[in-house]
């Protein structure tokens, strides 16, 4: 299984960017998907995931300015990012697994290789 993201680039604060995650050989309404972000120093954390059933969950960090979406014809993964801050540079993951349920919560499967974003002032 591979995760393939894109759409991240250097943004200015306040801004907006929407990431895309193209997975091959999985269907994403099949699985549980979520992005997660790592920045400079820090641990990686989950902040968006999209279940089996439609059941979106936020890190509180992002709730009310990231959107995770599915698109099932494209079967692609979205993350709408809008009231960009600095503090939200990072590398960005998509991730998949097969368990449904549990949103952010327990490991994921499959991983993609990441988009870098960068929010300046």
């Amino acid at each position: 299984v591979k995760l393939a993201e894109s759409g991240g680039g250097s943004v200015e604060a306040g801004g907006s960017l929407r990431l895309s995650c193209a997975p091959s050989t999985l269907t994403i309404g099949r699985y549980s998907m979520a992005w997660f972000r790592q920045a400079p120093g820090k641990e990686r954390e989950g902040i968006a995931s999209l279940d089996c059933d439609g059941t979106t969950s936020y890190a509180d960090s992002v709730k009310g300015r990231f959107t995770i979406s599915k698109d099932s014809a494209e079967n692609t993964l979205f993350l709408e990012i809008n009231g960009l801050k600095l503090e939200d540079t990072a590398i960005y993951y998509c991730a998949a697994r097969y368990v449904c349920g549990y949103g952010l919560r327990f490991s994921y499967d499959y991983w993609g290789q990441g988009t870098q974003v960068t929010v300046s002032s």
